[in-house]
């Protein structure tokens, strides 16, 4: 290795590729150079490799991978991480082209992963004058994977200690185990910006659009994103939550991950920090249904179609079906973390359990999967034993319950405990309907929640219907304990018989996550004495940080348990959805109404009345040029607005704001 790196020294410090005094070397072709600024001093220097099939030569990645890397051009240069060999070409002219004859000072060290570390010695040798920041986690493994002479090369640093670059102070927060035991993350303090190595990646290269707010990230990304963190992440939970509480104290705006998007909008920050709240305390991301079947001749997959079937017959909308020998078992696992109920079907094979399935539900127990609700459905044409292996698996997973308690708690003539839901002796029989409808029923009343609600006509004031336009509303829903609400400025009556309204939400709200999920809720409806900090209050802050009805002086709460705001409104009306549909940042949530009462003669508060009345207008002032955004009001003062600019009130960028000059 020592040899192999003195050759690379000498390629490397030719005639044609000078390298003295710390400057960096020459490229063949400047022009291939891909930076992309993230802040004043701060550039992405990563690049994406499309070629690659399996990461870690074992997951599935058909849309690439990019391998994210960071350059501060503080006083004192400092680079976040390297590389893997694949990208290496393009990662050394990105550092280059940046340094533009700069020395490099410092690396920091933050994962010692393959794919962040594979360069680190090319890195030393076209640098010698940088200085490695890392942890002697890290420094144990650099040394286990290189043969390097790291004396007088290596500033260690540990559980909050500091680094000051010039402009820059970068804390450091050890996060061992997320996911190697080195693993550590790095806080600017300046920018407000976290370098979270692994931590809050996703698979898929990067195409142009480096930050999440250019490209579809809650949607289009979200599936990439759940497979990354549950088959690399997934098993240590408890170490992620450690991370994720240590988190809370930053003040964080920005998110640089070793993988995928950046993330910069606190939507979109408060969507990952959501997710990986729940994958990482094992709660089930939605409540639905994931059927894992495996089927030799077809038998089990007809009876597991006839139970999607029936399922969805109850009103049970989110049902996903998997063939365990023909689907890849890393997306098998992200839906078992997706989903709270599974079902899990296969037939006896040599008299144990059909090997796809046990590889899969073995899969899972080393993943760690908690708190999900099982149904075992087995075949054998004789001798079934595929239920009992399948359950003896999944029931020492910690929180693990078994659908149909009342079949379990049935005892056969040998006076044995049953330990499967539902045996099927080769194909399923007209029979076996009425036990198969028990599980389905016993599911779809877990999974849908609350039978329909009856719509109580007495209880509806048709004339709240007139109030609705094209104004501002607070829309409220309760998922578990939790109260929430946001503004929604988008509320349509669909048809009077029945009932039907149609509302339209953002997806990186809280409230729209409890709205799907429990399918209920109020609209609070606005009037012109509304002030700006009601407005404020639910539609420029998050619920997933903050308690919203907590200073609420009494409660106020319709026949559907949920509140409605009975101060600056004129009505409520209480619904429940029957319908939803995906339009990219939004959903449409069609509903069918419960409940509408009157609350005052006020008149109703429309979108143009607030921007004219109850929008804070923004005065000239001599000599100086502000930017005012025209949602919120929100004032910014300076002679040009940046191109990147997010209003920290609405969240909406440059092209929702106007200038006023004095």
């Amino acid at each position: 290795m020592k040899e192999c790196a003195l050759l690379v020294k000498h390629l490397f410090t030719t005639s044609d590729s000078p390298r003295a005094g710390g400057k960096n070397i020459g490229l063949k072709n400047k022009a291939m150079e891909n930076n992309i600024k993230i802040s004043e001093d701060i550039y992405w220097v990563g690049a994406s490799d499309r070629s690659i099939t399996l990461f870690e030569n074992v997951l599935p990645i058909p849309r690439g991978v990019s391998y994210n890397n960071y350059l501060v051009l503080d006083e004192k240069t400092t680079l976040f991480d390297t590389a893997d060999h694949a990208v290496g070409r393009q990662f050394f002219e990105n550092i280059a082209a940046a340094l533009n004859g700069r020395r490099l000072d410092y690396v920091v060290v933050q994962h010692m992963e393959p794919d962040h570390c594979a360069t680190l010695e090319e890195l030393l040798v076209r640098y010698p004058e940088v200085i490695i920041v890392t942890n002697s986690k890290a420094v144990q493994m650099i040394t286990q994977f290189f043969e390097l002479d790291l004396v007088d090369r290596v500033q260690l640093v540990a559980e909050g200690d500091t680094l000051t670059t010039g402009r820059h102070t970068f804390t450091f927060v050890m996060a061992p185990m997320v996911h190697w035991p080195e693993v550590m993350l790095t806080y600017d303090s300046t920018d407000h910006l976290l370098f979270s190595a692994d931590a809050f990646g996703t698979f898929g290269a990067l195409n142009g659009n480096i930050f999440a707010d250019e490209v579809n990230y809650t949607t289009e990304w979200v599936d990439d994103m759940r497979r990354y963190y549950t088959n690399i992440v997934g098993k240590y939970g408890v170490q992620v939550q450690a991370t994720l509480k240590k988190a809370q104290s930053l003040d964080i705006r920005t998110i640089c991950p070793l993988h995928g998007p950046i993330i910069r909008t606190a939507g979109d920050i408060d969507f990952i920090l959501d997710k990986y709240s729940k994958w990482s305390a094992y709660e089930p991301e939605e409540k639905g249904v994931m059927i894992a079947y495996g089927s030799m001749y077809g038998d089990t997959e007809a009876a597991m179609n006839k139970m999607a079937a029936l399922l969805a017959a109850r009103g049970v909308k989110h049902i996903a079906m998997y063939d365990v020998a023909r689907t890849d078992e890393t997306l098998l696992v992200a839906e078992a973390f997706r989903w709270s109920h599974i079902v899990l079907a296969a037939p006896t094979y040599t008299n144990g359990l059909y090997g796809p399935m046990e590889h899969f539900l073995n899969d899972l127990k080393s993943h760690n999967l908690q708190n999900r609700s099982w149904c075992i459905i087995e075949n054998g044409s004789w001798a079934p034993v595929s239920g009992k292996l399948m359950r003896a698996i999944v029931e020492p997973l910690k929180g693990s319950r078994f659908v149909n308690t009342a079949l379990e708690a049935r005892q056969n003539e040998a006076g044995q405990t049953l330990t499967v839901d539902m045996t099927l002796k080769s194909s399923m029989k007209a029979s076996q309907l009425p036990q198969m409808e028990q599980l389905v029923d016993a599911i779809a009343v877990e999974v849908a929640g609350q039978q329909k609600e009856e719509v109580a006509m007495g209880n509806v004031d048709p004339k709240t219907i007139f109030r609705i336009n094209y104004g501002l509303y607070v829309l409220t829903a309760r998922e578990g304990d939790k109260d929430n609400g946001c503004i929604i400025n988008t509320a349509v009556q669909l048809t009077s018989t029945p009932l039907q309204i149609m509302i339209s939400v953002n997806k990186s709200n809280l409230t729209h996550d409890m709205v799907l999920s429990t399918g209920k809720f109020n609209l609070s409806l606005l009037t012109e004495q509304t002030p700006m900090n009601v407005i404020q209050h639910f539609g420029f802050q998050s619920g997933r940080t903050v308690n919203k009805f907590a200073d609420c002086e009494s409660e106020h709460r319709s026949v559907n348990g949920l509140l409605y705001v009975p101060k600056y409104t004129n009505a409520f009306i209480s619904a429940h959805v029957i319908k939803t549909v995906d339009v990219g940042t939004h959903t449409i949530f069609i509903a069918e109404v419960t409940e509408a009462q009157m609350l005052s003669d006020e008149r109703s508060l429309t979108y143009a009345y607030y921007q004219e009345n109850i929008k804070p207008k923004v005065a000239a002032t001599a000599g100086k040029t502000k930017w005012v955004c025209k949602v919120c009001g929100y004032v910014y003062e300076g002679d040009e607005l940046p191109d990147d600019f997010i209003c920290p009130w609405c969240k909406h960028g440059k092209e929702d704001f106007e200038r006023v000059t004095g």
